[in-house]
């Protein structure tokens, strides 16, 4: 199996196809990239910007591209020496506009008859024999057309089973005799009887379990593999499906055991099932870890004192009770057809089980619910995981001691990895996690928005140095070739937004200050949410109004607080729109956030070049999500999802090649010669990172240093900047380090090795990057001789071992 040693993620989409692939991988090669690493190419919804709708799974989108695209982008690759990985979408399919789909057109027009019915994930009896489509504005059929031999509603169009229109009867006589009934989108939470993804009613759940959907869904997958188009895949949500590690087998065979990894958001020290045919997950838990080690743990009781305040509370707002009411809202909100489905998979009838918005749930369907809500990681993987379910239990009787009989009740058959209730209880808690956690709780708990991020746990504040090496050391031992990521299409803020924001914690009262003063310039009347939306823009900071507009909306709307997505609240939204306004219209704040990025600017710039340094050489497979190689400042999507300018990264990448050390300044050219320096020697030279080793420092400032050693690749970083400047900067600190003649690879200066001073290694940036004096500078001479060892390495042993950190590679070559 070839194992990546980095990869460079590419949206593809229409205005970025795959041709466009082919003509910016030359680039990604000369910034050091190692493997592309493609968003999901297969035929999605017209217009999609992310493919994760797909319609189609036997052709590659013609819009990004289509076959011929992923020839060009594959061979554009090869001929340089890149791998190929590609996110792919087994859970579910776009079904927003059926006629895109045939599986999900021809249900619709044959029902249960259909072949395709079995794909799906679809309870008949509960729809009356019916498949139900929540698209109606109300209930009311009025404007309902046949047209065409369809079923029309406006845009949407439906099939008409044969014979059922062939005796002139009206659209609403002619939409009775149908195998699928148009709802009121309204009804969806509580009606629905499709499992789909999340609350999307546009993406209908598959049963990739099946054999023949497995084989069909993915036989253009398979081709990019006997046909060498492809070297792995990124699996997307596998918590969704009915067993998936049974599913990451089957791939694992019809891909010949190529390199597998699976979108897996895992909770405190919860670990993958070591069973499972992958190299590990995308690297949330590895994001967390390194945002978390330059947070300043001083900051946590003075931002705590100020969110209550913004509360009107006296004590601190507890995570963990949070994060229990909003799961517990989305199980009796928009998921309760989930709910109401597992009270029907434990034997109630569709009589026994009340469907009706709004009305009173069964105590089986409560302790469901709360069963639900206390579940405390994504899901359990029966029989591993049955401790989890018992860690719910108890704390559901805690809760609502008046359903212990009930949650008891229940256990036996949610424990039984072979009942259908607890196959379902399993794809359903990861689906109330995330709407309870990410698109809710993380929109209310405030205090410092950099903490609220996809896999993090918002309830640890920081963590040290010590443990920071504690878990990067048990990561080299458990996931090695598992990806370490700090920004990705799901991340609520680019990795530079993150960094700016954490410096709050070092100035909490400076903070607070301006914070009160900008709420009195621009009231909203929400605390919380001010001060998720004030961050969000100094994080992101210049952004359009546009962007900043947007954002607004979806915090809002997501907090679900003051306004929301099904009752938006017009005169706070008004109120809202006017805060962001002011950032570019009234003096008085202009001044304030001039004042705020005065002071944080700097310091987040040295956050984001310690963060980038140390995903690069950590433990794990770095990715470069499309852009971040210069300032990532988004915010949450589709707002990631913008265009990259690669002219003006490649016109600093030749000027940093040419000899050229930026400033850290705005342009960021000071963060693409720290990532393209470490990828190169990430790639180039694998026998340096075989090992973790903390780095000891000594001295007054060494809580500001992290240092560690991979092999023989030394990493040195700064962290809380505005501490260690306030105390006089790094004064006679050392780090210790082999006495043997170094050469760090940012900045080009040669060093003797042994105790060097911090002042000195670190004057021009805030990190450093030692390699052995051997190794020459990354230089564009020697790409091509790396390209061929390369090549030479990956045919021995049938590609075995090619790519992997840990290859005994027994010269240092060149860097590319």
């Amino acid at each position: 199996m070839r194992v990546p040693r980095s990869t460079y993620r590419l949206q593809i989409r229409e205005d970025f196809s795959l041709f466009k692939v082919a003509d910016v991988a030359g680039y990604l090669r000369d910034l050091g990239a190692d493997w592309l690493y493609l968003s999901p190419l297969l035929m999605a919804e017209s217009g999609s910007d992310h493919g994760y709708d797909v319609v189609d799974h036997s052709v590659i989108d013609p819009a990004r591209g289509g076959e011929a695209g992923l020839a060009a982008a594959s061979a554009a690759a090869r001929a340089i020496g890149l791998g190929v990985l590609i996110d792919i979408v087994p859970n579910h399919m776009g079904v927003a506009t059926p006629a895109a789909n045939a599986w999900w057109w021809d249900v619709l027009a044959g029902g249960p008859a259909s072949r395709f019915a079995e794909a799906f994930d679809i309870d008949w009896d509960f729809g009356g024999g019916r498949l139900r489509i929540p698209v109606l504005a109300d209930d009311s059929l009025d404007d309902l057309a046949v047209v065409d031999g369809e079923l029309r509603y406006f845009d949407n169009r439906y099939p008409i089973a044969p014979g059922t229109a062939d005796d002139g009867a009206s659209a609403v006589e002619v939409h009775a005799r149908q195998n699928y009934e148009l709802i009121s989108w309204r009804r969806a939470d509580a009606e629905l009887n499709y499992r789909r993804f999340f609350a999307v009613n546009g993406l209908a759940g598959i049963r990739v379990e099946v054999p023949w959907v497995f084989d069909e869904s993915h036989v253009e997958i398979v081709r990019w593999f006997t046909e060498g188009l492809a070297d792995g895949l990124r699996v997307d949500h596998p918590d969704g499906l009915a067993a998936p590690g049974a599913y990451l087998d089957s791939l694992a065979t019809a891909t010949d055991g190529s390199y597998l990894l699976v979108e897996k958001i895992l909770e405190g020290d919860e670990q993958l099932p070591a069973s499972w045919a992958t190299s590990g997950t995308t690297g949330y838990e590895a994001l967390a870890t390194i945002d978390r080690v330059l947070v300043d743990p001083a900051g946590q009781d003075p931002l705590d004192a100020l969110d209550s305040r913004l509360r009107n509370s006296t004590e601190p707002v507890s995570w963990f009770e949070l994060i229990h009411d909003t799961k517990r809202a989305i199980a009796d909100g928009i998921l309760r057809s989930e709910v109401l489905r597992l009270e029907r998979d434990l034997g109630r009838s569709v009589a026994e089980v009340e469907s009706d918005e709004g009305a009173m749930i069964s105590p089986t369907a409560d302790a469901i619910a709360e069963l639900l809500a206390c579940f405390p990681v994504y899901r359990s993987y029966l029989p591993l995981g049955a401790d989890r379910l018992m860690a719910a239990a108890e704390l559901a009787r805690q809760h609502r001691p008046e359903l212990a009989g009930e949650v008891d009740a229940l256990l036996p058959a949610l424990s039984d990895p072979g009942h259908p209730a607890a196959i379902r209880f399993q794809q359903t808690s990861g689906m109330v996690m995330a709407k309870g956690v990410e698109d809710t709780a993380f929109y209310r708990y405030t205090r410092l928005g950099s903490l609220t991020e996809v896999g993090a746990d918002p309830a640890e504040f920081s963590i040290d140095v010590a443990e920071f090496h504690h878990r990067q050391q048990l990561r080299h031992a458990t996931l090695p070739d598992a990806i370490t990521s700090l920004s990705t299409h799901d991340t609520k803020r680019g990795e530079d937004a993150r960094a700016r924001i954490s410096v709050l914690a070092e100035i909490p009262l400076e903070w607070e200050t301006a914070l009160d003063a900008l709420r009195d310039a621009a009231p909203l009347s929400d605390g919380p949410l001010e001060t998720l939306l004030w961050q969000a823009i100094l994080g992101a900071w210049p952004a359009s109004r546009e962007r900043l507009h947007a954002y607004a909306e979806k915090a809002a709307r997501e907090a679900g607080d003051s306004t929301s997505w099904n009752a938006p609240q017009p005169d706070f939204e008004k109120r809202m729109h006017a805060l962001v306004d002011s950032a570019f219209d009234d003096p008085r704040v202009i001044e304030l956030l001039d004042g705020l990025l005065d002071r944080v600017t700097a310091a987040g710039w040295s956050n984001s070049l310690t963060a980038k340094i140390i995903q690069i050489t950590a433990p794990g497979v770095p990715d470069i999500y499309q852009g971040s190689e210069l300032w990532e400042l988004s915010l949450v999507d589709p707002d990631n999802r913008r265009e990259v300018d690669f002219d003006i990264r490649r016109l600093y990448l030749a000027a940093i090649d040419s000899g050229e050390y930026p400033p850290v300044d705005d342009t960021g050219a000071a963060k693409l010669l720290v990532v393209s320096r470490a990828l190169r020697v990430r790639r180039d030279l694998p026998e340096l990172f075989n090992r973790y080793l903390a780095v000891p420092s000594i001295g007054p400032a060494a809580d500001h240093v992290i240092a560690f050693d991979r092999g023989g690749a030394i990493t040195i970083g700064t962290r809380l900047p505005i501490g260690l400047e306030s105390n006089g900067g790094w004064g006679d600190t050392i780090v210790v380090l082999p006495a043997r003649p170094m050469r760090d690879v940012v900045t080009g200066r040669d060093y003797d090795g042994g105790q060097l001073r911090l002042a000195e290694l670190l004057d021009r940036y805030p990190v450093a990057l030692l390699v052995p004096i051997a190794a020459p500078l990354p230089n564009e001479s020697r790409i091509e001789s790396r390209i061929e060892e390369r090549e030479k390495d990956d045919q021995q042993d049938g590609h075995e071992e090619a790519g992997n950190d840990d290859d005994d590679n027994p010269t240092i070559g060149g860097l590319a």
